[in-house]
């Protein structure tokens, strides 16, 4: 009987042991293109836990402060899908080069994301640029 529980406890013990949160994402790099200065910055990162144990997002990091990220705040369940947000302060002219970094427990615990793109000054095209 006491091989029996042992053996029990070495499974249950080295299943857990390969329990992993993995998380997928339908895109790491969103491009905003060209946007107009003041119009919507709010962007979604959705993803995937493709793995078999809950996914916890523990933080979400922009490099800069025009960059507002927000992750989800309960774990994610295998096979469940989720968002992460960001909102660009579209009121700074120029191009956008921006990475998001995300802190998970999923198999490759830090992923850089992506954000690119230029806010256009008010009146401006992509025609008057070329001139």
């Amino acid at each position: 009987m006491k091989k029996l529980v042992l053996l029990a406890v070495i499974a249950l013990v080295s299943f857990a042991a390969n329990a992993q949160a993995k998380i997928e994402f339908k895109t790491e790099t969103i491009d905003y293109g060209e946007i107009e200065k003041g119009s919507d910055g709010v962007r979604s990162f959705e993803f995937t836990n493709t793995g078999n144990a809950p996914l916890i997002i523990s933080d979400v990091k922009s490099s800069c402060g025009c960059t507002v990220p927000e992750k989800p705040k309960d774990p994610i369940a295998p096979g469940a899908t989720s968002a992460i947000k960001v909102k660009y302060d579209t009121k700074r002219v120029g191009k956008i080069r921006k990475t998001v970094t995300v802190y998970s427990n999923a198999d490759e615990p830090i992923k850089a994301l992506k954000i690119k793109g230029e806010v256009m000054a008010e009146g401006k095209s992509i025609l008057e640029k070329t001139k």
